[in-house]
């Protein structure tokens, strides 16, 4: 097809593909009009937090607030990190996708979980100059063979067109999964001091707006034992951007 500009050749070849191989929803497989979308019920069923929230945690009020208004658990004990937003309420319509994202890998997800932090997180990506997951452990990445927070990362960092860093931050030892801790008191031990920059990446840490992705956000402590290891590092602002959040009522 030579002398054809190329989007007429991009749209000609995506036509060819969705003709033989009609789109289908990720949800529930039923088709769609695009590949890799949610049909309409499926869309229906998220329940995005697009209201007001605590301006330091993220967590959705029920009703009007003025700016800047922090929850009660956020004046109580301020976070490590200066901001955090999420996508997303962690419930039973985001569940699925999410565990199939992260256990079962499906990383056809990855795509429109990107351009949903995109969309969520568009302030703090036009003020953050590196992106870094929260890290795993060697030894669980080995078994599970990717990252989740990475790979939501990695696809971030090429829609916003910001350096992507996962070597900024590692898991420095092995802990017991956080859904499996009783209490929030026993995820903040249990992450303590599990979390380093090592020191070829301080430079790049020092002065920085970093932008911390991970998966779901429950009771903040992993994101928190990140945020106190780069900030000892000299970052000098720490966002945080989930993709979902756990939001328990008062």
């Amino acid at each position: 097809m030579r002398g054809f500009p190329s989007a007429f050749i991009d749209g000609a070849r995506s036509g060819i593909l969705d003709f033989l191989f009609p789109p289908l929803c990720l949800g529930c497989r039923e088709h769609v009009g695009t590949s890799g979308s949610l049909c309409a019920g499926c869309w229906s069923k998220i329940s995005f937090i697009d209201g007001p929230c605590c301006s330091s945690c993220g967590l959705p009020f029920e009703t009007p607030v003025f700016e800047g208004t922090r929850c009660g658990a956020c004046h109580a004990n301020p976070p490590d990190f200066d901001s955090a937003r999420a996508v997303m309420r962690y419930d039973e319509a985001s569940k699925g996708p999410i565990l199939a994202f992260k256990h079962a890998d499906r990383l056809e997800w990855v795509p429109v979980f990107a351009r949903w932090l995109a969309r969520t997180g568009a302030a703090y990506i036009a003020d953050c100059n590196l992106i870094v997951p929260v890290p795993l452990h060697p030894g669980r990445l080995w078994s599970r063979r990717y990252n989740q927070a990475a790979e939501l990362g990695r696809a971030l960092s090429g829609i916003a067109h910001k350096p992507f860093r996962p070597e900024v931050l590692v898991r420095a030892r092995r802990t017991v999964s956080q859904g499996e801790m009783p209490s929030a008191s026993a995820r903040r031990r249990n992450v303590e001091g599990a979390f380093r920059v090592p020191a070829a990446a301080q430079p790049m840490v020092s002065g920085a707006v970093v932008l911390l992705v991970d998966d779901v956000l429950t009771t903040g402590a992993t994101v928190n034992a990140c945020a106190r290891a780069l900030k000892r590092a000299g970052a000098a602002k720490l966002l945080v951007l989930a993709l979902a959040r756990v939001v328990r009522s008062s």
